[in-house]
């Protein structure tokens, strides 16, 4: 048989029974929807932390108090909690070779109220080099200063959300705001970063160093000491410069802190989202499985109706290999339609996903692919054992079966 034949003996057929046709192929259009609407998701988030991080600077390295453990986060090293980060450690630290600027931080979560509005967000007690190391921009006012520092000011910093939070469209400028009940004047406004899946600087607030600690914490430790390197090719230099002296200002043997890098930060959040994606992508296979099972229940209902005319088939000289080839092409052409269908309702919920605003979907040519090839594989893996046991028939039985 020509392939042309085929095709229109296939469509013949299964358009001699619209209503099974479009029901069996369901099971394959929820599927492969599901799996593009997933993956997409997935390449979407994964993209946008991605530009956030590096957004924050590509040469940014975090020191963190207490040892990081693959499974168990931060834990102490054996001084109970991890509060191992000191201002006194700042100095060692700038005289490092390689070091452009550095960042001292404490973050504590706090009520905020404000103009008859209140939330719960982070605030962060910072030095003038936080918006250089951080790569921030204020969008309007002005930034922690060194009289800020020294003084240990009441003033305040609002992340681009913050601010709309506490505020709304009014400009919170010289307005005051109320931080664990003390009183902080609103003194600047940071540019909005973006970013998804965490605390990005849109949602916190900042103020002096020395007020986060002498006032909103009531301790003289360090939650994080973030450098910025110079050169990004001596980032691992830098690190192990960094990890020897302060080995020898807290003098002990083994860390009771972990420096971590942007890229190690980027790839763990790749590795999670990843792995989540694939999950998710595996439990809309399941639907893919169930309609497969279905286009050979289709099929095989199909072959039995049709015996008489395979029987005839058989008796005008078609070959088994002809018999073989139209029920495994009506199988194929059936999940095919079904995969196009499907990548049409998968790209029409990732634009429906990113019309929410929550996460911007990426649908990328090679899912679209990969659900092509998938459909055509079910219809040839589910479509095989029908179209064989219509070849196999005896035309002298299939001629009597009534």
């Amino acid at each position: 048989m020509k392939f042309r034949d085929i095709i229109q003996e296939t469509w013949s057929a299964l358009m001699a029974n619209k209503v099974r046709s479009s029901l069996t192929m369901l099971g394959i259009v929820i599927g492969i929807a599901s799996v593009i609407a997933m993956v997409s998701i997935g390449n979407g988030a994964k993209a946008s932390i991605q530009s956030s991080i590096e957004g924050l600077g590509s040469n940014l390295l975090t020191i963190l108090p207490g040892v990081i453990q693959p499974g168990r986060g931060i834990v102490s090293s054996g001084r109970g909690s991890a509060q191992t980060l000191k201002n006194e450690d700042i100095d060692i630290l700038k005289a490092i070779e390689g070091v452009a600027a550095i960042s001292p931080e404490v973050s504590r979560r706090f009520q905020i109220v404000a103009a008859g509005n209140n939330t719960n967000t982070t605030v962060t007690g910072a030095l003038p080099e936080y918006l250089t190391v951080h790569n921030l921009t204020l969008a309007n006012g002005n930034f922690i200063s060194d009289a800020n520092q020294r003084s240990i000011g009441r003033q305040a910093i609002l992340g681009a959300t913050v601010a709309t939070d506490l505020f709304g469209d009014t400009e919170p400028l010289g307005k005051t705001i109320r931080i664990n009940k003390i009183n902080f004047n609103v003194v600047g406004v940071l540019t909005a970063k973006g970013g998804v899946g965490f605390s990005g600087p849109d949602d916190m607030i900042f103020v002096p160093l020395s007020t986060m600690q002498k006032i909103l914490s009531g301790e003289d430790y360090l939650s994080t000491i973030c450098l910025s390197v110079a050169d990004k090719n001596k980032m691992t230099e830098v690190k192990e410069l960094a990890t020897i002296a302060l080995l020898e200002k807290h003098r002990v043997a083994e860390a009771d802190f972990s420096i971590i890098s942007q890229e190690d930060i980027l790839g763990t959040l790749t590795t999670v989202i990843d792995t989540f994606t694939l999950f998710l992508a595996a439990i809309a296979s399941i639907s893919l499985l169930v309609g497969g099972i279905g286009i050979m229940n289709m099929m095989l209902t199909t072959v039995t109706e049709r015996t008489k005319e395979i029987g005839l088939r058989k008796a005008i000289g078609a070959k088994r290999k002809d018999i073989n080839k139209q029920f495994l092409a009506e199988a194929v052409m059936l999940t095919f339609i079904g995969g196009i269908i499907g990548v049409a309702l998968g790209w029409l919920l990732c634009f429906a996903v990113t019309s929410t605003g929550l996460v911007k979907t990426q649908v990328s040519l090679s899912s679209v692919l990969l659900a092509f090839g998938v459909s055509a594989g079910i219809g040839i893996i589910f479509g095989y054992y029908p179209a064989r046991r219509a070849a196999m028939l005896n035309p002298i039985d299939a001629l009597r079966y009534e």
